[in-house]
């Protein structure tokens, strides 16, 4: 007997963990598996000045923003990402291979799954240094998709989700021209690192449920580069600013495990249980475009305006490759779609040492309905925000921000292909995202020479 691509859904995880905000871990952030946390003072505004804003500090949405600068400047800030949530599951099922009967049962397991994203901690930082009048070059550090999720061995969503681990590492080089005193313009590269390590269970094909599951393990890494353009114009009264960032299409490679089929209990387990080196998968990061406005009612009182555009529909899916013929290759499709995000601050000069600042965002989600699965269970959120500046002395300065994050309840429902035929089960996995929030807070500091 000749089986076609086991692997469907098993492949498609080594990159669909990119998608996998894990749990509730994206929702805690941005939209779907984005973290905006870049810097502490943008998390104190509510990420609403700083694509228009001058400095070391911005230089991730905007790379102009270093343009006119007269001093070296430094900063660096460790965030703290305290989520919570519960997803709770509604009647999920596993339909058996047609090959068999194609029966359906329930998936079974622990209705009730409480946090199953860990706490994050993010750090960045990054320089900005004069290179003349006119010139200026920078450099950013930071992580824009990272999280940790873990789902219990037992829970009712360990088929579509149990232990997953991304990282991303984001180096940002920038140079910014600033002909005179009100324009600027800058670009540079991003250039991106990425490391994942994703693992789930697979119902027995034989008898899902009843003989034991089987797992599976993916890890894979990989470096590829997107680019960052923009402007700043000021006056006195006005800062404007705009930037685009691109797409950054991602090739993971790495290999895959599946293992735990019993082979006394299940004839096929010997064919399923292997390990495939080499296998590769892509997906596509979106661009996003940002335009933003500070208008400087009074000396000490600044008022902020950010709008975003996301070109999510880049993710509309997962494409796999370097597996063998017994897995073949697949297209998973992800259909995300665009999405805005809008943001309004203040900024108040209390004194020549105090700045104290907030601000509100509006984040919309861009997975629509049937398309959610516990992996992104994701959902429109409200963010509220504060912080503030204390400059200790004329060169050196600390920053420092609260948010509180309030996530849409939403349904988790999407329909998954686990393996493939003529050994395919089909997962309709049907929960339910309820009480997302998430605390954030930051701690940063800034210097100049």
């Amino acid at each position: 007997m000749k089986l076609a691509p086991i692997g469907a859904r098993s492949g498609a995880s080594l990159i669909a963990l990119v998608a996998a905000a894990g749990g509730i871990a994206g929702q805690a952030h941005a939209a779907a598996f984005y973290l905006q946390e870049q810097s502490t003072k943008a998390i104190g505004r509510a990420f609403s000045g700083e694509v228009s804003e001058q400095g070391a500090q911005q230089q991730w949405w905007n790379p102009a923003a270093i343009g006119g600068i007269t001093e070296i400047q430094t900063y660096q800030g460790l965030t703290a990402i305290l989520p919570h949530a519960n997803s709770t599951d509604r009647g999920t099922t596993v339909q058996g291979p047609g090959l068999l009967g194609g029966a359906i049962v329930p998936a079974g397991g622990n209705p009730n799954q409480h946090n199953p994203v860990h706490n994050g901690y993010l750090p960045n930082g990054g320089f900005a240094i004069p290179l003349g009048d006119k010139l200026a070059f920078g450099f950013t550090v930071s992580s824009p998709y990272s999280f940790t999720t873990n789902y219990g061995d037992d829970s009712w969503a360990r088929y579509g989700a149990d232990k997953t681990r991304l990282r991303t590492f984001d180096f940002q080089p920038s140079l910014a021209w600033a002909p005179n005193e009100h324009l600027s313009i800058g670009a540079g590269p991003n250039i991106e690192y990425v490391r994942a390590t994703l693992s789930n269970f697979l119902p027995d094909p034989l008898a899902p449920t009843v003989n034991p599951d089987g797992h599976q393990y993916l890890k894979g890494s990989g470096w590829d580069v997107g680019y960052s353009v923009g402007f700043q114009y000021h006056n006195d009264k006005v800062d404007l600013g705009w930037s685009y960032k691109s797409a950054i299409k991602h090739t993971l490679k790495g290999h895959l495990i599946i293992d735990g089929f019993d082979p006394t209990k299940d004839p096929f387990a010997s064919i399923i249980n292997q390990r495939v080196d080499g296998a590769k998968a892509s997906f596509t990061t979106p661009w996003q475009v940002n335009l933003g406005l500070r208008y400087h009612v009074t000396p000490a009182l600044t008022v902020n305006g950010q709008i975003t555009r996301f070109g999510w529909d880049k993710f509309s899916a997962i494409s796999l490759g370097g597996l063998p013929a017994l897995l073949g290759n697949q297209t998973i499709a992800e259909n995300y779609h665009n999405t805005w995000s809008y943001a309004l601050g203040l900024d108040y000069k209390v004194s020549p040492k105090l700045t104290l600042r907030t601000g509100v965002q509006r984040d919309l989600s861009p997975i629509s309905a049937t398309n959610r699965d516990p992996r992104v269970p994701d959902g429109s959120r409200w963010n509220f925000a504060g912080g503030g500046s204390y400059e200790m002395t004329q060169h050196m300065g600390l920053d420092f921000a609260a948010s509180y994050d309030k996530i849409k309840s939403e349904p988790i429902d999407k329909t998954e292909s686990l393996l493939a035929a003529p050994l395919v089960e089909t997962l309709f996995t049907d929960g339910y995202l309820h009480n997302g929030r998430a605390i954030v807070l930051s701690l940063g500091g800034h210097l100049t020479f």
